[in-house]
């Protein structure tokens, strides 16, 4: 048994024997966008919060994108390496974490439009820093140096704290590792093709898209099986029927 030892209720967590993964829910989302939106400190904050809870990046590929991996007209998004600072200084490029992590993800309409804001945004600089030979990063710092994951994390933690001090229903812990989750669960709960949601993820196993990511307990089986009796009564309101879908009778069998 997972014991919480937080004061507030996980919105969803899902345990294997390595891996404790945190949920939030869709009414959550829905709060944490508003709030960010309509702050008018973090509001700044709005699209980048958007795009993780819409695309399910990894924050280092995140931080590893440039102006030319994001294509507006094709609405696409060119993942083929990851940004890392592995020292206060040092800043590396390195190849996705798996080679299924090297993939073109499309964005929907709205996701398109909060990079378009992005783009718009970004100050005109007259040098930039390179690294290992990549250059035209979304998010520099003061220094010129690109955003990386510690900053959001950061930024992530101030939001929810703000948030926390303003609502006396608390949200949950919410970093862009908790974004990443939560978009798998949606589309996994959606009915997205498994196979797609394990290459928009970037998984080299499908094992971990269906075992590690996606949260499915009582509530959504139980709505499952609600959506398909829905199905079937519209089917028979329709007069179609389907004789293989009776239910077998004890006497329908015999020993052979």
């Amino acid at each position: 048994m997972v014991k919480n030892p937080f004061g507030f209720r996980l919105a969803g967590v899902l345990v294997n024997d390595t891996v404790t993964i945190e949920l939030i829910t869709k009414d959550q989302m829905r709060k944490f966008l508003k709030f960010v939106h309509d702050d008018v400190v973090y509001c700044k904050y709005y699209e980048v919060v958007y795009v993780f809870l819409n695309t399910g990046m990894r924050i280092s590929e995140f931080c590893g994108l440039t102006m030319r991996d994001i294509d507006l007209e094709k609405r696409t998004i060119n993942i083929d390496h990851q940004l890392q600072r592995i020292s206060k200084r040092e800043y590396v490029i390195e190849p996705t974490k798996t080679n299924a992590g090297t993939r073109v993800i499309p964005m929907t309409n709205e996701v398109t439009e909060m990079f378009r804001a992005i783009i718009e945004d970004r100050p005109d600089y007259k040098v930039e820093n390179v690294v290992d030979g990549y250059t035209g990063f979304l998010f520099l710092d003061k220094e010129g140096m690109p955003l990386v994951a510690m900053h959001w994390e950061r930024r992530f933690n101030h939001m929810v704290s703000r948030y926390n001090e303003i609502y006396k229903v608390q949200m949950p812990n919410i970093t862009p590792h908790v974004c990443r989750h939560t978009y798998c669960s949606n589309m996994a709960k959606s009915g997205m093709n498994p196979k797609t949601l394990q290459y928009l993820m970037g998984h080299s196993d499908i094992a971990v898209t269906l075992n590690v990511y996606t949260h499915v307990g009582l509530e959504d089986a139980e709505k499952e099986l609600q959506k398909m009796q829905g199905l079937e009564n519209a089917r028979k309101e329709m007069g179609i029927s389907n004789t293989d879908d009776k239910p077998l009778k004890q006497n329908m069998f015999k020993v052979i």
